[in-house]
């Protein structure tokens, strides 16, 4: 039975129930996009999905509460807090989804069918590999050591089919 609150409405799911639920037209979208767009394609989706929009400000909300529940990023290895929000799946149109609380280096890797990102920012002036809150895509086979600096930042990752590849690039 669905929980209602005094006026007889749903309530919304708490927890990564919760964040998937809101999630879901961010994830029906990103379903649609191909991710070789990169740069272009980051500035499409901060024009469709404003950080200041009733959408991302839920996001953000729902992220900032795992945070700080702990549940959100639950492991920390190296100074970076993570964890996994959804394995890839139908429910996920495909996209395995990732949360990160950083404020430095992460561990290197290679995006072989791409990486969508959500970044928020939670202190400072941060950006992530150069770029300010909001979108940041990498197409298929792009490498990186993503790195925040000047702050920290969450960063909710959708990987396609949660394909990702640690370490040096290929051929390296």
């Amino acid at each position: 039975m669905t929980p209602v609150n005094e006026n007889g409405l749903p309530t919304p799911a708490s927890g990564k129930a919760g964040l998937l639920e809101t999630l879901a037209p961010l994830i029906e979208a990103l379903s649609e996009v191909d991710p070789s767009g990169g740069r272009r394609l980051a500035k499409e989706l901060d024009a469709r999905f404003p950080l200041d929009g009733e959408l991302l400000r839920r996001v953000r909300a729902q992220v900032e509460v795992g945070l700080a529940e702990g549940w959100l990023c639950p492991r920390e290895a190296d100074g970076v807090a993570f964890g996994r929000l959804a394995k890839s799946g139908p429910e996920t149109r495909g996209f395995s989804i990732d949360a990160v609380r950083m404020s430095g280096p992460g561990p290197a890797h290679i995006h072989p069918q791409g990486e969508l990102d959500l970044c928020f920012a939670i202190d400072g002036q941060p950006k992530f590999d150069g770029n300010p809150e909001g979108w940041t895509v990498y197409g298929p086979d792009s490498w990186h050591i993503p790195t925040v600096r000047g702050g920290t930042m969450a960063i909710l990752y959708f990987l396609p089919s949660g394909a990702i590849q640690f370490g040096p690039p290929s051929g390296a």
